[in-house]
């Protein structure tokens, strides 16, 4: 197996919104970026554009997880960079959140978080490198009410990268997570948090929309080789929404 003379990046969750812009800028570092994601024509059209690759996933699937990590080893010979953004966002009042919809949430946004970063982290530690990145949201850090389970999920996210980094640091990895603020994308602009920019922008200190091209450079920075002492950090990406 030939190993590529590019880095290569898996970005999950990349056919549009954040994910599609963090694969573009990631890109531009010339980096390999694999496309990961369930939408197959929307994922190929960014693969195509980057001229990347794509592999349809289903991040809650252990077996499609590891099929996509084979399919990568197998094309590539390396994975350097890992970033989670395969999500899935609903809202629902706690008093009409059930059982079910808890567990599809967390399937998809934790499971996954999981699956994914299990199944690449071996490759990156045999490599002795590689940049990981999980993308948290600002609702952990503001309590956002009516998405209890896609709340804690983020919390979640927060709390294995955190513990993971502690872990990886042995084998050249760092772990990290971005929490963007409420974004401008296409899955907001089709659904009901579309709605939450007339609360949330007068609060912001810049006192526009966040686009999905505002979060990419700070992700594109901490899977970079520069940023290789930056690690088990939360960096919160949201115009001044949250201040810490």
């Amino acid at each position: 197996m030939t190993k590529h003379e590019k880095q290569v990046a898996i970005v999950t969750g990349a056919a549009q919104g954040i994910g599609a812009a963090i694969a573009r800028r990631i890109a531009k570092n010339d980096v390999t970026v694999v496309i990961a994601d369930v939408n197959a024509e929307k994922g190929e059209a960014v693969a195509a554009e980057l001229s990347g690759h794509f592999h349809r996933t289903d991040v809650s699937d252990p077996a499609a997880v590891q099929g996509l990590v084979d399919d990568v080893m197998a094309k590539y010979g390396r994975i350097d960079i890992l970033v989670n953004d395969a999500a899935i966002v609903p809202f629902v009042a706690w008093e009409e959140l059930s059982f079910d919809e808890w567990r599809r949430v967390m399937a998809v946004n934790v499971d996954g978080l999981f699956l994914v970063t299990k199944a690449v982290s071996k490759h990156m530690a045999e490599a002795g490198y590689g940049r990981i990145v999980n993308i948290s949201s600002n609702t952990f850090v503001a309590g956002t009410p009516n998405a209890n389970h896609y709340v804690s999920g983020k919390g979640a996210t927060i709390g294995f990268t955190r513990s993971l980094a502690s872990e990886l640091g042995k084998d050249g990895i760092t772990v990290n997570s971005v929490a963007p603020g409420l974004t401008e994308s296409e899955g907001v602009k089709a659904g009901p948090h579309n709605d939450g920019f007339g609360y949330v922008v007068p609060m912001q200190a810049f006192a526009r929309k966040g686009q999905p091209e505002d979060i990419a450079p700070a992700v594109a920075f901490l899977t970079t080789e520069e940023a290789g002492w930056v690690t088990g950090q939360l960096l919160v990406v949201d115009g001044g929404h949250t201040r810490n």
